[in-house]
């Protein structure tokens, strides 16, 4: 981008020296703008792949996170409740996430009442997750996973794999290129290593 200014002796002589000098920083400086602020709202756009595109509140405080803040990374994604069967299985997933986050693996655990089995609040679903499986990994707050009022990551989940949650603890698991590999039941436990086979394989994979 280039500018082209054209002052002549009456012009220096109408605004004065120290007007030119306004409207010439001021030029520059929009020039300057223009040129920064344009490459990063592309590169920003085109990192996040469209699955992660979403912002959803964290359990523990509430506060909007964006999900493009894992992209290129692998992602796990869990819908969880705290009184089912399948509940022992934060535990394998807290170990996957401290086991492969340097890795670039991440778990996200969407707390779900679709089934019944999620009925407190947030902070006491994020005081169980903590005291009784010790739960670091990302959490966000309760949240409807299946029907016509699924939230859209959700939705497109169901959509891209053809299989929405049917149960608490079902896991999807999307590349570092942000499409979606594959879904798993909650049969499949944190440990199965068809699961681990699926992370390892994603993790080697270039984003």
């Amino acid at each position: 981008m280039s500018f082209q200014v054209q002052m002549n002796h009456s012009s220096v002589k109408q605004w004065g020296v120290n007007g030119v000098l306004v409207v010439l920083a001021a030029m520059l400086g929009l020039g300057l703008q223009a040129a920064q602020a344009s490459p990063q709202t592309t590169a920003q756009s085109s990192v996040c792949p469209t699955i992660l595109n979403h912002t959803f509140d964290r359990l523990q405080d509430e506060k909007p996170q964006s999900l493009c803040q894992y992209a290129g990374k692998v992602v796990l994604v869990v819908n969880t409740a705290s009184f089912c069967g399948f509940t022992s299985q934060y535990k394998g997933l807290e170990t996957l996430n401290t086991q492969y986050k340097d890795r670039g693996l991440v778990v996200l655990g969407f707390p779900s009442n679709d089934f019944a089995q999620e009925k407190g609040s947030n902070k006491d679903i994020a005081d169980f997750c903590e005291s009784t499986f010790g739960v670091k990994f990302p959490m966000f707050t309760k949240t409807q996973v299946t029907g016509d009022g699924a939230v859209p990551l959700f939705k497109q989940l169901t959509a891209q794999t053809g299989q929405k949650p049917r149960w608490n603890f079902h896991k999807y698991l999307i590349g570092r290129d942000g499409k979606v590999i594959d879904q798993y039941s909650s049969m499949t436990g944190p440990e199965s290593k068809t699961l681990l086979s699926a992370i390892d394989k994603a993790l080697k994979a270039k984003p």
